[in-house]
């Protein structure tokens, strides 16, 4: 079965909001979101912004996961940057190349970005996949308000 990555539409929105929930109460976010802010992302999504895409992987028509990606740009190292805010794989799709696949799709589609993301320490599964397309580990601390 191949897998296969392709934008989310309104169809998918009770499943990515399902998908986004398990994902959001895990470890490896440190908020817990909520059904609002769910859907103001699948909406700003599907209505083309210039900011977020969402992503559905799939298997002959069964959804394996969900991603979502911000744009924005980096002076620090003078180039569009590529945040990789969600890549959620189900649990019965980890270890079978599922984030492999979104991450080959995500980096042919934006050759000349930096890409960044978020971690837990103890997802160690996700640090290993991500370290095998060379990222590192940034030597401060993000700060928001």
């Amino acid at each position: 079965m191949e897998t296969i990555i392709r934008s989310i539409t309104m169809q998918d929105k009770n499943s990515v909001i399902e998908m986004m929930r398990e994902f959001y109460s895990s470890p490896a976010v440190f908020s817990n979101g909520s059904d609002e802010i769910f859907l103001r992302d699948i909406e700003a999504c599907i209505n083309n912004s210039n900011y977020l895409e969402g992503y559905i992987i799939e298997s002959s028509n069964h959804i394996q996961g969900y991603a979502m990606i911000a744009k924005s740009f980096s002076t620090e190292f003078g180039r569009p940057c590529i945040w990789i805010e969600d890549l959620y794989i189900k649990d019965e799709y980890r270890g079978a190349g599922v984030g492999r696949t979104f991450m080959d799709f995500i980096t042919q589609k934006y050759t000349d970005c930096i890409f960044r993301l978020e971690v837990e320490e103890e997802n160690e599964r996700a640090i290993k996949l991500y370290k095998k397309y060379g990222f590192e580990f940034l030597p401060y601390t993000e700060m928001k308000k």
